[in-house]
């Protein structure tokens, strides 16, 4: 199922996964920025932790070579990611969902995608052969959208709130 692109964005309320086709969460999900996954550690913890990323146009997917974070996955699959850019005013895509954990016999096709757009083609082959090889396993973790946030601090401000409403904080 893809996207849905809506006439006027401003109207659609945060959550609404229809928030994927703005311009702030496409150009963060086609960004050199990495996504920050959050999710709940064996011990019942939270723990956020930055990964490159791969959009398909319906999941996120992140690549691992297994570990602590795929058990905790695969425990309690439900996730946040956020992926944002430092400028001024800071752009924020924020999502939900839950987190689908996939075994992979070689590499996962996502992961070399990823590569070669946070690396381009040359660095992208390197870092594939050092890891492509007989007997490579990886695991493939793949989150649906069920929430969509954006922040970009003009037009969409945190906890909806007005622009007028945003430049009176902190004042009595």
């Amino acid at each position: 199922m893809g996207i849905e692109i809506h006439d006027d964005m401003l109207a659609l309320p945060q959550g609404d996964v229809g928030l994927l086709a703005t311009d702030v969460a496409q150009r963060l999900l086609g960004s050199k920025e990495l996504a920050r996954l959050a999710y709940v550690a064996a011990d019942g913890t939270p723990r956020v932790f930055p990964m490159l990323f791969h959009w398909t146009g319906t999941e996120i997917v992140f690549s691992t070579f297994g570990g602590a974070k795929v058990r905790a996955l695969r425990a309690r699959p439900d996730v946040a990611i956020t992926i944002d850019a430092a400028s001024t005013p800071p752009e924020v895509l924020l999502i939900r969902g839950r987190a689908s954990v996939t075994d992979v016999e070689g590499i996962v096709p996502e992961y070399a995608l990823a590569l070669l757009r946070y690396g381009g083609q040359e660095q992208a082959a390197a870092q594939l052969a050092a890891v492509d090889h007989p007997g490579t396993r990886m695991i493939r973790i793949a989150v649906r959208p069920a929430w969509v946030g954006v922040l970009d601090f003009q037009t969409r401000l945190p906890g909806g709130a007005s622009t007028q409403d945003f430049e009176r904080r902190g004042r009595l």
